[in-house]
């Protein structure tokens, strides 16, 4: 078990930009794309990932130190700190069943695909971090092997539902051909926020408000582009911090540089895509008939590239603050997932095709519920970080909206606590 462990980790501390390129160059191997055009394309595909990691480094390292001067600024005083999806990711993996996930999710993917069950094949092995959480969560509510590896399972069966679902929205909007997001955290949020948008889409009043990139552009001119639209959203930001003139400008520019960049680099990553999933397709028609098709399952970070996304996730990071403040119940204090919350909404901004306005409003409840189940996960998230991840300053308690606020965990840690109470692990 030890050998197995090692050669896991040795494999995760490689990264993303690296696991990512030789799954794409295996995939591609496998669907006949020629080894010259398959190292291109896994190679492109690891170079634009490279060019993603550093935009949204550029928005978590600008907004986090926002956020932390807004709470100071308006003197918010909660008992639990959202530490983050790092953190959440690091104690998944420091739990004792996590080395004998990896190998088993990808083996279920896979039968799942044989017996069409699932359309996406989930390639983005880094995320599987998801799965090795819920499956981590279980074992620590129950002490059981099996019911923490059929946690798992379960959590992967529920994204891939959920990525197929929603693979046409991924498709026409994000313009990603072939792509489907298998992302639990995405999954989750999507899971509560799409019959939500539908119910906000049919307000009175709401209904007919239509804020998107392109009707913004046409409406404020200059003003409405992409680029412009984040440099406001992060002056906004910055004076909400209290921040003076010089850090709201260049909080401002850098946010405008991440709406301008990101594009780009979902750009590069999907030339780099595009051969291997057309193969894909031509040999599984070839083989199974026209009806049958494959999804690749990518990081919903690539959803990133809309400037709609981008935008609603900036709105709701000071909105999502003062939503903790008021709620009742609520004793989360949202900090280290400020910044990913733009992969939180991905699906829904997609359904909602792009309305910001539709998208924030649901958004905002989204995350108001989540704040309960981050609530209420808060001793196990703090049980499975002890020891592995170093508390922030004065925080006995700790939870996250990524992990905590998931609806496919709570659900998973809900399960695992009937089943324990009534005796069957």
């Amino acid at each position: 078990m030890d050998k197995v462990n090692d050669v896991v980790q040795y494999i995760l501390n490689m990264g993303a930009t690296v696991m990512l390129p030789i799954m794409i160059f295996i995939i591609a191997l496998v669907f006949r794309v020629k080894v010259s055009k398959a190292l291109r394309s896994a190679l492109t595909i690891g170079i634009g990932m490279v060019g993603i990691n550093l935009v949204i480094n550029l928005l978590t390292t600008n907004i986090g130190p926002a956020a932390q001067a807004m709470v100071k600024r308006f003197g918010f005083h909660l008992t639990v700190v959202d530490v983050g999806w790092p953190s959440a990711a690091a104690g998944a993996w420091g739990q004792p069943i996590s080395s004998v996930l990896i190998p088993i999710l990808l083996v279920t993917n896979i039968v799942l695909i044989m017996l069409k069950v699932t359309k996406t094949l989930d390639i983005d092995i880094w995320n599987y971090w998801h799965m090795v959480a819920a499956g981590s969560v279980a074992y620590i509510v129950t002490k059981s092997w099996w019911f923490s590896i059929l946690s798992a399972i379960l959590y992967m069966i529920f994204c891939l539902l959920i990525a197929d679902w929603t693979a046409k929205d991924v498709q026409e909007f994000y313009g990603l051909e072939g792509i489907s997001f298998p992302t639990g955290s995405s999954d989750a949020f999507g899971l509560l926020g799409i019959p939500i948008s539908a119910v906000v889409a049919r307000i009175p009043g709401i209904k007919n408000l239509n804020a998107d990139a392109e009707t913004i552009q046409k409406k404020f001119g200059i003003f409405g582009e992409p680029m412009m639209m984040g440099i406001i959203i992060g002056a906004v930001i910055g004076i909400l911090a209290g921040y003076d003139v010089a850090k709201v400008l260049q909080l401002g520019i850098n946010m405008g540089a991440v709406m301008m960049l990101m594009p780009r680099m979902v750009k590069l990553l999907m030339e780099g895509l595009m051969p291997i999933s057309e193969s894909a397709r031509e040999v599984l028609q070839k083989r199974y008939g026209e009806d049958r098709e494959i999804y690749l399952g990518m990081d919903a970070a690539l959803s990133t590239g809309a400037p709609a996304t981008l935008a609603t996730g900036l709105l709701l990071v000071p909105i999502t603050l003062f939503i903790a403040v008021i709620l009742p119940g609520n004793r989360v204090l949202p900090f280290g997932d400020l910044a990913t919350i733009p992969f939180y909404v991905s699906l829904i901004v997609a359904r909602r095709k792009g309305n910001i306005v539709h998208s924030v409003i649901t958004g905002a409840i989204v995350v108001a519920i989540a704040l309960f189940m981050a609530t209420d996960f808060t001793s196990v998230h703090t049980q499975m970080l002890q020891g592995i991840v170093k508390f922030p300053a004065g925080a006995a308690k700790v939870s996250s909206l990524d992990m905590g606020g998931n609806f496919l965990n709570w659900i998973l840690l809900k399960l695992g606590e009937v089943v324990k109470s009534i005796g069957i692990v």
